[in-house]
Parts: structure tokens; C-alpha cells; sequence
């Protein structure tokens, strides 16, 4: 079993014991994925990035994998494929933005 359906395992397991499934439809998990990234812009608001990381690189870590973790669930609760999905988008994006146009 690869990695990420390991993680996505992990992750709806922990959400399953504690009963919170029910919570977690594609519109809450999509608001909160919205939430943790803005969370995770607080600790960079006003200072740079070099200020940011020394201040702040614990907290940055967390909001990033509260970010990866409602992602991950909402691509488990919608059937998606994670490795496709990030595969696909980086072949659109190569089409999109061509390494000529740089």
C-alpha cells in the first residue's frame, strides 16, 4: 500500500473513532481546508518569510498539515485519487505554462 493511502488511512481512522464523519461532508471539509490555509497566512502576515520561519516554523507545520489532512479527506470522501489527480494537474499545467515561455 503506497504511502498516501496509508496517511488517508491514518487520518480516517483517527476521524472514525471519534465518530466525526458526519461533520465532515464535502462543503465543512472544502470551509476548512479554507480556514487552515488562512491560519497558516497569519503566521507570514506582515513580516517575511525568513522572520516568519524562525518566529513561527512549529505553528506553520501544524496549519500545514491541517491543510493536507481535511484535503486528504475530502479526496477520500469523494473517491478521488490523489497521485492522479496531482499528476493530472501537473500535465495540464505543463501544457499551460510551457518551460518556452519562461
Amino acid at each position: 500500500m503506497s504511502d498516501i493511502h496509508s496517511l488517508i488511512n491514518a487520518i480516517n481512522e483517527f476521524r472514525d473513532k471519534r465518530n466525526w464523519r458526519k461533520y465532515h461532508n464535502p462543503k465543512d471539509l472544502a470551509i476548512s481546508i479554507s480556514i487552515e490555509a488562512s491560519e497558516l497566512l497569519e503566521d507570514f502576515q506582515w513580516i517575511s518569510s525568513e522572520e516568519a520561519l524562525k518566529a513561527n516554523k512549529e505553528n506553520i507545520r501544524e496549519e500545514i498539515a491541517d491543510v493536507l489532512i481535511y484535503s486528504l479527506m475530502l479526496c477520500s470522501d469523494l473517491g478521488l485519487n490523489v497521485k492522479e489527480i496531482v499528476e493530472e494537474k501537473i500535465m495540464k499545467n505543463e501544457r499551460k505554462y510551457p518551460v518556452s515561455n519562461s
